[in-house]
């Protein structure tokens, strides 16, 4: 027995201008579910899912604004400088470039149209 996979589940005031966000700058494509009981979009990128819920008017509070610290996802990629530059490519707001953190992993970190900051990396000596 294995865990297979994992998807980020994020809510948004505007389902369709994040997931447009995530299309159009990350690079995903885009499932929708809106006349679902319950209504949300499925982002795919490679083997990631993100998925997108209304919060139903109510603000986003990021990890980091919330607790102090911390990101909202972190997504594992084995080209962080080829998305890096991919990303910057597409105007995307790097909050934290390229490097190898302290805990060893060598990741940097954007921030999505609602403001959560997500890192792409992997651990650098594995």
């Amino acid at each position: 027995m294995e865990l297979l996979g994992l998807s980020c589940i994020f809510p948004s005031k505007d389902i369709k201008t994040t997931s447009e966000f995530y299309v159009s700058k990350l690079g995903f494509s885009a499932v929708e579910y809106l006349t679902c009981e319950e209504p949300h979009i499925c982002l795919y990128r490679d083997k990631t899912e993100i998925i997108l819920l209304s919060s139903k008017g109510k603000g986003i509070i990021p990890n980091r604004v919330a607790f102090g610290y911390g990101y909202d996802a972190y997504l594992y990629t084995d080209a962080p400088e080829i998305l890096q530059n991919e990303f910057l490519g597409k105007n995307v707001k790097i909050t934290k470039p390229l490097n190898v953190t302290d805990y060893g992993n060598k990741e940097f970190v954007i921030e999505d149209i609602d403001g959560r900051w997500i890192a792409f990396g992997y651990k650098e000596n594995r």
